[in-house]
């Protein structure tokens, strides 16, 4: 007969579990010695030991469902509850015991967040209905429709409440709307009378704009055409029939004023277009860093790149996002690669990453030594059982191993 703390082997091949209940069939063994007999069911018990533990890490450190974990949980309660493993079975439960009160607690933690989901939509539904009842007595016409519509929107983006008070705030929001659209029609139908006053506004504004046409006082004139415009747009429209004519003639004035002014800035132009060559050869330049091999170097050149890139005058308008933007992206690939480099050398991450591949490592080397030993003893049946489990760990390993290299370990 051979025993250890927490089991034995009688003289009829039975393995028994000691447990705070006291000894519990664990199985019974015919193929080898006790000793054999206890080593195999030891190895089932340091197999639920896995199994929970990288349960634990799942909850702890994983968005896990609550209906997964307890399936989970249940499914290695039957086995420590079948009692078909050698070790300190009743320190397992406790930890089960743990885990279980740990997922009950995750899932009153997210049924109170759901209840706070739902009092932040109705608060957000009770702000929204407050703001379109104050926006209902607004004389903001574009602004305010334009505001009311984002409402409409974001409504639509909240969660439903309970339907009565759904219902209830969303007869107020309606209601505050319909009476926003009800004034905003009574004023609009009074502008008519405005409209004829807009034209004559406007007849003075083109008459100007036309006098101001052949002025070579290039800023001042300018602002002026950018005053004239702003008086415009206060004018107000006049009737359609004649809105498109006064358009017209107005916008004509100005362009007869702002070609005379293009043609004398055409040197500038040209200067422009020469700054943009040299800013294009830069970012070519800047761009035979990718990929980044050497981050170091990278950076260092990509600085001295960009400080000449600071010492080139303005490009045209209608290119600047686009080189600007070639210089972003090598700019971002640098940072990307700072930030790659700072995870792979990040020493808390690497060490847990080493932690668990040693673990598996030893035993994988364990179990192969195992499964090699029976195999040389004959003992074909039980080589096999060690070598399913030593593929299983042996998957385990590889994972970790392929997470290390991440790291550069």
């Amino acid at each position: 007969m051979s025993s250890d703390p927490w089991g034995r082997v009688d003289e009829t091949g039975t393995v028994y579990v000691r447990t705070a209940e006291g000894e519990k069939v664990a199985g019974s063994w015919q193929a080898g010695s006790p000793e054999e007999a206890l080593a195999y069911f030891q190895r089932k018990y340091e197999g639920l030991v896995v199994e929970i533990g990288l349960l634990e890490r799942r909850v702890r450190s994983t968005d896990l469902a609550a209906k997964d974990a307890e399936a989970a949980i249940g499914h290695l309660r039957e086995q420590v509850d079948a009692h078909h493993a050698v070790g300190d079975l009743d320190a397992l439960r406790v930890r089960l015991d743990a885990l279980t009160q740990r997922v009950e607690a995750r899932r009153e933690e997210r049924k109170a967040q759901k209840a706070r989901q739902a009092e932040e939509a109705r608060k957000a539904k009770e702000e929204l209905v407050a703001e379109a009842e104050e926006l209902a007595r607004s004389d903001q016409w574009r602004s305010a429709g334009e505001r009311l519509r984002t409402l409409v929107d974001t409504w639509k983006g909240l969660p439903r409440l309970d339907r009565k008070s759904d219902d209830e705030l969303w007869h107020r929001f309606s209601h505050a709307r319909s009476a926003f659209s009800k004034r905003r029609k009574a004023h609009f139908a009074a502008l008519d009378a405005q409209r004829e006053e807009a034209r004559r506004r406007k007849e003075k504004l083109v008459a100007e704009a036309q006098a101001l046409s052949s002025s070579t006082d290039w800023g001042t004139t300018a602002a002026r055409y950018r005053d004239l415009m702003q008086d415009w747009k206060a004018a107000g429209r006049a009737q359609r029939e004649h809105e498109e004519e006064l358009w017209q003639r107005f916008r004509a004035a100005q362009d007869v004023f702002f070609q005379a002014r293009g043609e004398v800035f055409a040197e500038r132009d040209a200067e422009q277009r020469e700054n943009l060559a040299r800013k294009e050869e830069l970012a070519a330049e800047a761009e035979k860093l990718l990929p980044v091999t050497d981050l170091k170097a990278a950076r260092a050149a990509f600085r001295a790149v960009n400080e000449r890139w600071d010492a080139v005058g303005h490009v045209p308008r209608d290119a600047r996002a686009r080189v600007e933007g070639r210089m972003r992206a090598v700019e971002q690939a640098i940072a990307e690669a700072e930030e790659a480099e700072w995870r792979r050398t990040n020493p808390e991450a690497r060490a847990r990453a080493a932690g668990l591949t040693g673990q598996l490592q030893d035993a994988v080397d364990k179990l192969r030594a195992d499964a090699e030993a029976a195999r040389a003893a004959g003992n074909t049946a039980k080589a096999g059982k060690l070598e399913q489990e030593l593929a299983g760990r042996q998957a385990l390993l590889d994972q970790a191993l392929k997470g290390l290299q991440e790291f550069g370990g």
